[in-house]
């Protein structure tokens, strides 16, 4: 017993002595021009070393000896002493750092779940700057995205890269998040833009093709991720408000508006965001008002908005959250125009309005253990109430959480990130029937990112999805026939994939390759819904599949420097392969979203972005061309035989505008432009779009919509759209802006049958203080 009690006490002295042997290094790390605490920064010596806290501060144990402290902090430039540490002394070391100048060093977060420069991503990733939505005031953010190369907007509907078309506000193969947590209405999947809180955006970021590894339905053809500012050292206050006037369109028989007139066309909007700090809560609240009266007749939008963002530091480790979200307001719209003499004014039997109230309220909880690993909790209860004055009001609730585990094991290189997820929808709608339906979604996902050699980026992940779908059953009317829709539940799972590699060529030159899967579970609104709009009906369709996919690309990034001015250069190759996509077409009696097959997606895009000075003045920029082939596997000209059933090819053309083989709704070339430059206070900006003919739409378009046949046919070159902006700084706290947009004044509809602005000119004002 004695040697045993011996034992033991000789083993504690040891470990007490070496201990007593070991050195703590501790201190902060922050901006240098901001004095900003910059949170899960990498400090390293040797093979020791930790992450910083919520404050910046960080404290680790080592060996007596002499070590190179390097911090590292995506976004930030790189900084590294030399330190010599006696057994049992305990050493401050602080760093304060400034942000790389660089576009390549961008921090983004959105491709992985943690911050890696954009250089570094192993898929196509755009990021869009707050100053950048600001100078062109952009109203709502789909309006901002279109400057992203490779994106449209067809009424509200995001397309990246082809991917998809145009579904009457149903479903949706971009997922929006805000912070990371998907906010698409829960009956249709569609985004509501008019709740992304422009007025407080940190930074938007793209993603281009199939992410739903990561992120789940929805993420077929890519992400949009809006993150929210939070409050920097010294607390600031940022105010605008702008008006905008609607001239006549060239051809002035289309003007409905002028002296007998009670409306005229016109946007006023005022915005205010406050963010500051408060001992250990970090306070972000912000405001916005728009009233609107269109340039489109019966067509309008009022509405206010209130957004707060809270986050308290508990401990260094633990920090709570509470965001939140209210949006109230009434609009008006029509579906098409009467004919295209009379483009701006809609057939009455497809004007409604509109009264809705939406909120989201969003807790979270993030911890970082002593191991280094980071604990989250994301969640969001989604409320939308619309209440419509033509049989199509809904209400609908979303519910989700997520627990995300990720562990940085910086000696090997590796980041592993794992989640579980959780969400719901209960929705209750004239639109489906006037009853309820439920559904539920569970799914984990893995996903592990390794550098090797300082030079390979390599990424794979791993996501399993679980839905199920409640349908309570229903009668609708068809014609004047009653049809039935059977109770039921459906259930199904899926297993999607991932891999990305990215390469450092050189010092500045990048190559990348990625391939996902994607997969895509249909919206209440695409299998049950039941209405109708001007002279067709839109009907229910309970065998609707879900949609299967994948993406793959590859590409290189070459940074630059001319001069003082900093950018790159990004080319890639991609192609996309759908199965079972989904699409509404016309079938017997009204139209109704249909599996239409397989499709393929291939083409190119080359972009550059930049920013610096030229000869003294500093300019930005951001640029790019892409070209996609949309195309049908099957596609079958030739004429149904009698008697016979039409084969999926022939369904596809007669569904079709074009004899061509291309998706509906798709441009081809689409060209984007955008430049500015400053000078002692004045600057000069242009804008610039481009988008090729839409050489398929549905065919029944041309019998329903008066005069489209002969407007596309008129229009048959797609449009060319240009905007400049001029304005000045009087000082850091006031700027004045003036934009004249559609210079030209050229007439297009970028959705068949519905008119975009003609010339239009905006006054902005900007505070900040």
């Amino acid at each position: 017993m004695s040697k045993v009690l011996t034992t033991f006490c000789a083993a504690l002295l040891f470990l007490g002595t070496s201990i007593a042997q070991n050195a703590i290094l501790s201190g902060k790390a922050t901006d240098a021009e901001t004095g900003e605490a910059l949170i899960a920064a990498t400090i390293s010596a040797d093979s020791y070393g930790t992450v910083t806290n919520f404050d910046g501060s960080y404290e680790f144990e080592l060996p007596a000896g002499t070590y190179t402290v390097i911090l590292r902090y995506v976004g930030y430039q790189e900084a590294s002493t030399d330190v010599t540490l006696k057994a049992g002394e305990s050493r401050i070391l602080d760093f304060s750092v400034k942000e790389e100048a660089t576009v390549l060093e961008t921090a983004t977060v959105t491709s992985g779940k943690f911050q890696k420069p954009l250089s570094e991503v192993t898929v196509s990733l755009e990021v869009l700057k707050p100053d950048l939505i600001q100078s062109t005031s952009k109203t709502t953010v789909d309006q901002a995205l279109e400057k992203i190369p490779g994106v449209t907007i067809i009424d509200g509907q995001a397309n990246i890269r082809g991917g998809s078309g145009y579904s009457q506000g149903a479903g949706s193969r971009v997922l929006l998040l805000v912070d990371d947590v998907p906010i698409l209405q829960a009956d249709a999947g569609f985004p509501n833009w008019d709740d992304v809180p422009v007025e407080n955006i940190a930074q938007a970021e793209i993603v281009k093709g199939a992410a739903s590894a990561l992120y789940g339905s929805s993420a077929l053809n890519g992400i949009v991720n809006i993150r929210t500012a939070y409050p920097k050292a010294t607390p600031e206050t940022e105010a605008a408000v702008f008006y905008t006037h609607y001239f006549a369109p060239e051809d002035e028989r289309l003007k409905w508006w002028g002296d007998t007139s009670e409306v005229t066309p016109r946007t006023m909007v005022a915005s205010l965001a406050h963010r500051r700090k408060i001992g250990k809560l970090d306070l972000v609240l912000g405001g916005y008002y728009m009233n609107e009266e269109s340039f489109n007749r019966d067509t309008y939008k009022k509405f206010g908005r209130f957004n707060f963002s809270t986050r308290y530091r508990v401990t260094d480790r633990l920090s709570i959250g509470l965001n939140g979200n209210f949006n109230a307001g009434k609009t008006g719209g029509f579906f098409y125009w009467m004919s295209d003499t009379m483009a701006y004014i809609g057939v009455p039997s497809t004007v409604t309005k509109r009264e809705r109230v939406r909120y989201n309220i969003d807790p979270s909880i993030t911890y970082n253990d002593k191991g280094n690993n980071r604990h989250r909790i994301l969640s969001r209860f989604y409320n939308v109430d619309n209440d419509n004055d033509s049989n199509q009001s809904n209400h609908s609730d979303l519910y989700y959480v997520e627990y995300q585990f990720q562990r940085q094991m910086k000696d090997i290189g590796l980041v592993l990130t794992s989640g579980l997820v959780a969400s719901g929808t209960s929705i209750d709608a004239e639109l489906y029937g006037d009853t309820t339906f439920t559904s539920r979604n569970l799914a984990a996902y893995l996903q592990l990112d390794k550098k090797f050699f300082d030079k390979l980026n390599v990424s794979a992940g791993f996501r399993y999805e679980d839905n199920l779908l409640k349908n309570p059953g229903f009668e609708y009317m068809a014609g004047n026939d009653v049809e039935i829709v059977e109770p039921s539940d459906e259930q199904e799972s899926k297993p999607v994939f991932r891999l990305g590699l990215n390469y450092k060529l050189a010092k500045a030159t990048f190559l990348r390759g990625s391939w996902g899967q994607g997969y895509r579970f249909p919206t209440v609104a695409e299998k049950y819904i039941v209405t109708s709009a001007g002279f067709f009906d839109v009907l229910p369709n309970p065998t609707l599949n879900s949609e299967t996919g994948w993406s793959a690309e590859i590409g290189i990034k070459q940074g630059f420097v001319i001069s003082s001015f900093q950018g790159f250069l990004d080319a890639s190759v991609f192609t996309s392969r759908y199965f079972d996509m989904m699409e509404f077409n016309l079938v017997s009696s009204g139209f109704r979203s249909v599996n239409i097959g397989d499709a393929e997606i291939s083409g190119f895009e080359i972009t550059t972005a930049g920013k610096g000075e030229i000869g003294n003045i500093p300019v930005t920029l951001l640029a790019g061309y892409t070209y996609v082939n949309p195309t049908f596997v099957e596609f079958d000209t030739t004429k149904v035989i009698a008697g016979m059933d039409a084969s999926q090819g022939q369904i596809n053309s007669i569904n079709s505008s074009s004899d061509d083989n291309i998706l509906k709704y798709r441009s081809r070339h689409l060209f984007k432009l955008d430049a500015e430059a400053n000078y002692k206070g004045a600057f000069l900006g242009t804008e610039f779009f481009y988008n090729s003919q839409l050489e398929a739409i549905d065919a029944a378009f041309l019998l329903i919509i008066n005069g489209l046949q002969r407007f596309r046919e008129e229009h048959d070159k797609g449009f060319k759209v240009w905007n400049v902006r001029a304005g000045y700084r009087f000082s850091e706290h006031f700027k004045v802006s003036f934009l004249l947009n559609n210079v030209f004044n050229e007439e297009y509809a970028a959705r068949p049958g519905l008119m975009n602005p003609p010339r239009n000119l905006t006054a902005r004002m900007d505070f900040k203080f």
